[in-house]
């Protein structure tokens, strides 16, 4: 406890960092209180929740703001939207492809055309939200409460969106990756107090191993975010002047789970695709009745199952298409670094490729695991809001969010000569010398 303390005073003793902190507890405050003003032209005491589906995830996303029906129901979740698509047009259109190769003017591009494009998505997801309000909790006319709102929206994405933008900048981690992880974490108290309310005096003994349960869960998606492959490579010595600078020894870092969250991100979109599509015919169709029943239920072991194997299939995707051997092999010839053992070129590309393939596959299992454990832990009796918190999105980007502002923190200590936040287990990249190629 005293070691906690001296780390919180000396990182409130550098001025730069405190200031940073600050910044960003008053952008998330912000943030926070835009989630409880409601759009003009609604009653709020006649709201219904919808947080079933596709809509309670936006609403954890969102920290209630789209249950709110808030200036800020959209979130910065259309953004992400763009950005994704930005991300795969880079991959699979030439066009994009150069522009990124541009340096600084091309991200500037991409920047620009992924903030069009967000508009774009808030104005056509608008129209959706406002189908789903309640029509009593409306008191204005349907079509000038339909624009409005869509300006009124829109506007509050934007704000969103710069307000990430300024906390990466003046504030302490990644912005849009912050607002995110709040939204989520604001519901934590307020689902324990439920889950611990949920039990009887009797109960306090299974309250108490479900922390402990959630404890190890959280521990086991630290270990899967930062588990990493590192491949030695070697760099030939090198003539400076009139001497001989000895070859340096570093590591490229393949992650074992290197698709990070996308993965469940796609499968949890294509998933309610079987129920809307299935209820087309559900009145008609005995067998469209089940499947829409069975892929509505994301308890039920057929709708886990699939979801598993599609999280599967799309982390295999997702890292053949975030990590390209060949791009590594490339750059690792040109810089004078090869592996030992392999031949540099196609040789290194393709040793690259194979323990990639190896590591994706017990990394894309634990991440299926993750995905379906909520579901696991509602069959044993935990309540659904504290149940979203025992894996799947929620909590991988939680524990991301967090390592990686525990990283900048920690790099800011360092750099003044102080211990880091922790004296043992200390974060990767402090100690060790590793190369990322990329």
């Amino acid at each position: 406890m005293k070691k906690f303390i001296t780390t919180i005073k000396n990182i409130f003793a550098i001025d730069d960092l405190r200031v940073r902190i600050l910044n960003t507890l008053g952008f998330i405050a912000i943030f926070r209180l835009g989630s409880y003003v409601v759009l003009p032209g609604i009653d709020p005491n006649q709201l219904t929740s919808n947080t079933e589906g596709i809509f309670g995830l936006l609403d954890t996303f969102l920290g209630g703001a789209f249950s709110n029906a808030s200036i800020f129901a959209l979130g910065i979740m259309p953004y992400i939207s763009a950005s994704i698509v930005l991300q795969l047009l880079t991959i699979a259109v030439p066009y994009f492809q150069k522009m990124q190769k541009e340096g600084e003017s091309g991200r500037k591009k991409i920047n620009q055309i992924t903030r069009v494009l967000t508009i774009i998505i808030t104005l056509a997801q608008a129209v959706g939200f406002v189908a789903t309000i309640n029509s009593e909790a409306i008191v204005v006319n349907t079509t000038l409460f339909t624009i409005s709102s869509m300006i009124v929206l829109t506007s509050g994405t934007i704000f969103c969106m710069w307000l990430g933008e300024r906390i990466t900048d003046k504030g302490i981690g990644n912005g849009i990756s912050m607002l995110i992880m709040i939204g989520i974490i604001s519901r934590f108290p307020g689902a324990i107090v439920a889950e611990a309310l949920s039990k009887e005096l009797n109960g306090a003994l299974l309250f108490i191993f479900e922390l402990i349960v959630l404890f190890f869960v959280v521990m086991s998606v630290v270990m899967l975010t930062q588990a990493v492959r590192r491949i030695p490579v070697q760099y030939a010595k090198q003539v400076g002047g009139s001497s001989l600078y000895s070859g340096q020894r570093q590591f490229i870092p393949l992650k074992v789970n290197a698709a990070g969250v996308m993965p469940i991100i796609f499968a949890q979109s294509l998933m309610f695709l079987p129920s809307m599509i299935a209820s087309i015919w559900a009145d008609s169709n005995e067998t469209a009745s089940y499947i829409g029943a069975t892929f509505s239920d994301f308890t039920s072991w057929q709708y886990n199952v699939v979801f598993g194997l599609m999280i599967l299939i799309f982390t295999y995707f997702y890292t053949a298409i975030t990590v390209n051997p060949n791009q590594i092999a490339d750059d690792l010839k040109r810089s004078g670094g090869f592996v030992p053992g392999v031949k540099p070129g196609r040789a290194t590309s393709e040793y690259i490729d194979n323990i990639l393939t190896k590591i994706t596959l017990p990394g894309a299992i634990y991440l299926a695991l993750v995905a379906i454990f909520p579901a696991i832990a509602m069959l044993f009796g935990v309540t659904r809001e504290f149940a979203q918190f025992y894996g799947g999105t929620s909590l991988i980007i939680m524990v991301g969010v967090v390592l990686d502002t525990l990283k900048q923190i920690e790099s800011y200590l360092l750099m003044r000569h102080y211990d880091g936040m922790m004296k043992s287990g200390k974060l990767r990249g402090r100690t060790e010398n590793i190369a990322m190629v990329s």
